[in-house]
């Protein structure tokens, strides 16, 4: 596995995810703003896609930061990313 990286910046977040095609989304039905998450491609039945402000701001509520990584092991654009607690 490629080497993964964590930021709490949204634009490099935003970039990542859109030279991915995804866009930001949260889980359908979860309290407290919904879980959020990155859909990429047809849009999951289970989530529903929210703004960029409304994202970020729950992300940074939360105190989250994105891992994520770029490249595969083989070199293929990797859409790999996790919300983590900061700490």
């Amino acid at each position: 596995m490629s080497e993964a990286k964590m930021t709490s910046n949204h634009a490099e977040i935003r970039k990542w995810v859109e030279e991915r095609k995804g866009s930001p989304s949260r889980v359908k039905g979860a309290k407290e703003g919904g879980v959020l998450r990155i859909d990429f491609g047809e849009p999951e039945d289970a989530l529903e896609e929210i703004s960029w402000d409304d994202f970020f701001r729950i992300f940074d509520e939360r105190k989250l930061a994105f891992l994520h990584q770029d490249k595969t092991a083989d070199g293929k654009v990797s859409r790999f990313n996790k919300f983590v607690d900061k700490g």
